[in-house]
């Protein structure tokens, strides 16, 4: 019998452990661990932080979901990983030991790396529902007292998506509150270009968003580095090609939101041969780390090059499709090397999203994610808006029920008019 260990429950976690159950025989024990009680679907944070969601909305209670599926669950904080000895330590239970882990933790925000920034200081977040949730304080907060406004990503930023979604969400609501007239808005981001997203561009991501921005009178600076924030302040170096300091700005602002650098968690960090140099867990084509065999890891959390090198540092994102395909051939070689058989499944590099954008949505097809690709595509309308609102009800009400089906894969090409993606 062997026992498998998921670390985390989001949006690759949790599938990945309804994937588990469903592929390997009873005489397997699953447990999963994760920090919070409840599932979080992070996409919905944007909305949670303009009051269109609430926190329950977007959540899911694990322990009596993961009963049901026949699966453990440790509500505790993973304090170390001891991946010689298959065992690790748990901040408040007894020690776990596995024969085969999963990380799916997902990131730790680098706040500290901008001083004065995350919503321990004076910029707000939607990397988190609890984070959202503060968010939407701070909103009401410029309801009341309309200034100007600063959305964008910090240095080492890797999802520069919610950052888009959320600086024209907050514009439609504010127009739709008369209001948008009274606060002035600027974008800043450590992209090179309007429209990198951590990806060099996806088919006209530049001229589509650039476009909008200005048509929704948002300023915007790039190439941006952000190097603290003070209260209703917040001081940037803009960056030239070559990486020198080609402007220095002192922006005031009554309300912000940033999305920060993100880097690995660490207890997974601090394991010698396990991550790079900023903790990301590094894997090879069939999910696991080189090091130690019987490590696997999926989502934001893995080791991904970026791009291409810019100025000021970003990395590369993962979206859902990709988390999805990462943590089904996990799934899959796991059962392999159970069975006696070599690894053989690998998740695809492919980039798929659905941006809502207010009243209106953005969505992107990068097949693959690195440049050159065989599909490069971009489009927008208020069909985006609507799909990633049906996306939502569908992806929650699996997650419900417990799926084993690609949810991502099943909606998103029938909502694109895809057959298949190669």
């Amino acid at each position: 019998m062997a026992h498998i260990v998921i670390v985390g429950a989001g949006v690759g976690g949790l599938p990945c452990a309804y994937e588990m159950r469903e592929a390997l025989s009873k005489d397997h024990e699953i447990t999963v661990i994760n920090e919070r009680d409840h599932f979080q679907f992070t996409p919905s944070n944007p909305w949670v932080a303009v009051g269109w969601r609430t926190q329950k909305d977007v959540s899911v209670p694990l322990s009596p979901i993961l009963a049901k599926k026949g699966i453990k669950f440790i509500q505790d904080r993973v304090t170390k990983i001891n991946a010689e000895n298959n065992r690790m330590e748990l901040q408040g239970g007894e020690p776990v030991a596995y024969d085969y882990l999963v990380i799916t933790t997902g990131p730790r925000l680098a706040f500290e790396e901008v001083p004065g920034s995350g919503p321990e200081g004076f910029t707000s977040s939607v990397c988190s529902t609890e984070h959202a949730v503060t968010a939407l304080d701070d909103f009401n907060r410029l309801v009341e007292n309309p200034g100007p406004v600063i959305i964008g990503a910090m240095p080492f930023a890797s999802c520069f998506g919610p950052a888009y979604e959320f600086a024209f969400i907050l514009d439609c609501v504010l127009r739709k509150k008369k209001m948008r007239n009274k606060v002035p808005m600027t974008f800043v981001t450590s992209e090179p270009y309007i429209g990198h997203l951590g990806l060099a561009g996806v088919g006209d991501s530049r001229g589509m968003l650039e476009s909008d921005l200005r048509n929704h009178n948002i300023k915007f600076i790039t190439n941006a580095k952000t190097t603290k924030v003070e209260d209703g302040m917040m001081f940037v170096d803009e960056m030239d090609d070559a990486g020198n300091v080609k402007k220095q700005h002192e922006l005031p602002f009554n309300y912000s939101m940033m999305l920060p650098a993100f880097k690995g968690i660490d207890a997974v960090a601090e394991v010698e041969g396990l991550c790079n140099p900023r903790g990301f867990v590094m894997i090879d084509e069939y999910q696991r780390n080189p090091k130690y065999k019987n490590i696997y890891s999926a989502g934001v959390c893995v080791a991904i090059p970026p791009v291409e090198a810019t100025p000021v540092p970003t990395g590369a994102p993962k979206t859902g499709y990709m988390i999805e395909t990462m943590a089904t051939a996990i799934v899959h070689n796991i059962a392999h090397e159970i069975a006696g058989e070599k690894p053989e499944t690998c998740g695809t590099w492919n980039a798929i999203c659905l941006a809502d954008m207010g009243d209106t949505g953005a969505a992107f097809v990068a097949l693959p994610q690195i440049p050159p690709r065989n599909v490069t595509w971009f489009k927008k309308g208020k069909w985006v808006h609507q799909a990633k609102i049906g996306f939502e009800k569908y992806f929650m009400r699996k997650m419900r029920k417990g799926y084993t089906d690609p949810l991502y894969e099943r909606y998103l090409l029938k909502m694109l008019g895809v057959n298949k993606l190669e």
